[in-house]
């Protein structure tokens, strides 16, 4: 049994069992959310949700597009790292679900052309955010990359379409 973290704590339910076209847009809704505990249910409940997925990941696919998309538009920081770490997550998390991701780059990708050369410069200081990955064009440039791994043939060209600027993992 798990607990699903946006069902309160008495209602514990095998996650296999769940309506994935009912709760996987749900918590892709929450990525948006900056306040906590929400923010932690909705970024949990993806993580778990894609975790014990499989095969349930791949049909709903349309319905993630645009609460991915409204989540990337918020230009909030914290939130497009959220974001961007759940799309690695659901491109390896079933098969066929990078090349589902294809058709959408056009959607997904704009918003990451714009923050992929945001990199924190702390001169001679430490920066932690990459221990934590939260520096936004490192995290910009390694989703790009697992889209192309994933993706099938045609992500690079997509990619590169969108992201004018990107090199390819695989082709160098």
């Amino acid at each position: 049994m798990f607990l699903l973290s946006g069902l309160t704590a008495a209602q514990k339910v095998e996650i296999e069992k769940l309506d994935y076209h009912h709760y996987l847009p749900l918590f892709f809704d929450g990525l948006c959310e900056t306040t906590h505990p929400y923010e932690f249910f909705a970024r949990q409940g993806v993580h778990d949700l894609l975790e014990h997925g499989a095969s349930k990941v791949l049909p709903v696919i349309p319905q993630l597009i645009i609460p991915i998309k409204n989540a990337l538009n918020t230009r909030n920081k914290q939130v497009i790292c959220t974001t961007l770490k759940v799309l690695q997550h659901l491109v390896v998390s079933g098969d066929m679900v990078g090349e589902a991701l294809v058709p959408y780059y056009r959607q997904i990708l704009p918003i990451l052309n714009i923050f992929k050369n945001v990199n924190v410069n702390s001169g001679d200081g430490i920066d932690y955010s990459q221990q934590k990955r939260e520096n936004i064009g490192d995290l910009i440039n390694e989703t790009l990359e697992v889209f192309e791994r994933f993706g099938g043939e045609d992500s690079f060209i997509n990619i590169k379409y969108m992201v004018p600027t990107y090199e390819s993992c695989i082709l160098n």
